[in-house]
């Protein structure tokens, strides 16, 4: 196949193209660089690299054009300012309709893309959140532009599935909790949690549950999800036990503000069914694998697309 990689330098888009080049696939990657690393990607036959922007419709329009992809996956996205509403708005919406108007246009028939769990809102109405749960992004504008994206690629009229994760972690993600307790554990600094329970899938998994998609299976929205919950505290618990770090005192916990919901727990039935996936990475080995390759390739700068408690 010929694929066309959005934010391909990224946490989930490097992991996708890796896969897809391994087994012979040629991936075309667009990627700014903004929170991707160069180093995600090893050069290699197959592989075509164009640093830009998707908010570029000229250069969105010809690259796609040129590679006329059988598929374009779309993972590239603003998220590394939570305040950043026009840059966000830019990529996320603007961005994806660049993104759809060009692969129809090129005649690709196929688009994937990965939304956020908060598209149903910061206190979702029921828990496990199923895929009936009413759309209510207004908490976050990470959540607002990126179902606006959404809403264009249905829009488009093209073949789609559009993936809403839970909170992926592994080896070279660098947004969320995980990543910034290693960076500030790592450089002696105190750490906290909030008294929040998050639903986390690792990265491997979420690949696997992804080419089933890649190779025509399945239309619409899919949640991709362990389908299991974990305080944030076990989740720092087994960043601590992979440092192999000997605390002085136990970890401050933090009462969760009031628009932060206690629980985002996804209802991962469908794409169960449908794609005859289950996730086998237990949480302790996930982290370990992620703390592993932090320690090899370090982690100079962590990000977030909701604004974050300080003390």
């Amino acid at each position: 196949m010929k694929v066309y990689v959005t934010g391909g330098a990224g946490f989930i888009g490097s992991h996708l193209a890796d896969r897809l080049l391994a087994r012979g696939d040629s991936v075309t990657v667009i990627d700014t660089y903004e929170t991707g690393r160069r180093d995600n990607l090893v050069p290699q036959s197959g592989l075509e690299i164009i640093e830009g922007s998707i908010a570029d419709a000229d250069l969105v329009a010809e690259t796609i054009g040129d590679t006329e992809p059988d598929l374009v996956i779309h993972a590239a996205a603003s998220y590394k300012d939570p305040d950043d509403w026009t840059n966000d708005a830019l990529v996320n919406a603007v961005g994806t309709a660049n993104v759809a108007k060009a692969a129809r246009a090129a005649g690709c028939e196929r688009l994937i893309y990965f939304q956020t769990a908060l598209c149903y809102g910061l206190k979702p109405l029921e828990q496990p959140i199923t895929l009936a749960h009413p759309i209510l992004p207004g908490g976050s504008s990470y959540a607002i532009s990126k179902t606006a994206g959404e809403q264009y690629i249905e829009l488009s009229g093209i073949d789609y599935v559009t993936f809403r994760l839970a909170n992926a972690y592994g080896p070279r993600n660098l947004s969320g909790p995980l990543p910034t307790f290693y960076q500030r554990l790592s450089d002696g600094k105190p750490c906290f949690v909030m008294d929040t329970r998050r639903d986390f899938i690792f990265v491997d998994d979420l690949v696997e549950c992804v080419m089933p998609a890649v190779d025509g299976r399945g239309h619409g929205a899919y949640h991709i999800s362990s389908g299991a919950d974990f305080s944030i505290q076990e989740l720092f618990d087994e960043v601590v036990r992979a440092m192999r770090i000997n605390l002085e005192r136990p970890v401050e916990v933090r009462e969760r503000s009031p628009d932060d919901a206690f629980t985002i727990l996804l209802d991962p039935s469908r794409v169960q069914q449908d794609f005859d996936w289950r996730p086998r990475t237990a949480l302790a080995d996930g982290v370990l694998r992620a703390i592993d390759w932090y320690k090899e390739n370090g982690v100079s700068q962590t990000f977030t697309h909701l604004a974050q408690p300080e003390k």
